[in-house]
């Protein structure tokens, strides 16, 4: 199994995962050109996916999303709240109703070789919802734009042994910089995102002796850097009360405009 992020960051969000013979995309924010030349990187058509599962209807993860169906006729998959929100969209073309499906929270779907479980999440947004992906005995989920967590989240994700998790902020950026009060607002309150210090305390909350890695995404271009991001969370990690320092386990920092290391597992 492999999950590699071809974009990530608050300007577009494209994710694949993938197995010997099935591969699906989570999100499709970034133009379908970006999307197809980040597939033929990973040596892959837009034909040879099993669809795109989309997250939530926000545009940083919707933008090529009329291209991507039009084009090559991939099925969409999202809550239903989230795919009529998608509808109403105009300036994403028209999209073939037939290649909407409709996914619930909790209840898993499979689609290739790939049981796709969708979980609630809170975020700004009509239904969001992130996926936790399984393969045999492996386990992924892709977690980002979230304000908060909590025990069902954790108990969701316990186990999984690939995680790509929003590192979005870091607060003292976020409150000294450019942004709009309110703005800064909806990001730090409950239906926005997840800092970097919120990220590796929910980290902390997941680990296990058959964690692989961790991948931070969704990073503000304004309020965050990687080498920020990568540090705090580690520190939070080692300075937590969990029995793993973080140290014990591969990091890594998804790239905003072009394709990150994929992780294999």
């Amino acid at each position: 199994m492999r999950l590699c992020s071809i974009a990530s960051g608050s300007s577009g969000n494209c994710i694949l995962a993938g197995s010997d013979n099935s591969h699906i995309l989570i999100d499709a924010g970034i133009s379908g050109k970006r999307i197809r030349e980040g597939l033929a990187q990973l040596g892959l058509k837009p034909e040879e996916t099993e669809g795109i599962f989309i997250t939530h209807e926000h545009m940083d993860h919707i933008q090529g999303l009329g291209v991507m169906a039009r084009r090559h006729g991939l099925p969409i998959y999202g809550t239903e709240r989230t795919l009529h929100a998608i509808k109403r969209n105009k300036s994403l073309g028209e999209i073939d109703e037939g290649l909407f499906h409709v996914v619930c929270p909790d209840e898993p779907l499979a689609v290739g070789d790939f049981l796709v479980e969708p979980i609630r999440v809170s975020h700004d947004a009509a239904d969001p919802v992130m996926y936790i992906l399984r393969y045999g005995n492996r386990s992924a989920a892709v977690v980002t734009d979230l304000g908060k967590y909590d025990r069902y989240l954790v108990d969701k994700l316990r186990g999984v042994h690939v995680l790509l998790l929003e590192a979005n902020h870091d607060v003292r950026m976020l409150e000294m910089g450019a942004y709009p009060y309110p703005l800064k607002q909806r990001i730090l309150g409950e239906r926005g995102h997840l800092s970097n210090e919120m990220s590796g305390q929910l980290l902390s909350e997941l680990l296990h002796d058959q964690f692989q890695a961790v991948m931070l995404g969704h990073l503000s271009k304004e309020n965050n850097y990687e080498k920020l991001a990568y540090e705090t969370v580690r520190l939070e990690v080692t300075l937590g009360e969990c029995p793993y320092k973080g140290s014990d386990f591969p990091m890594y920092v998804a790239k905003r405009d072009g394709i990150s290391e994929c992780i294999h597992f």
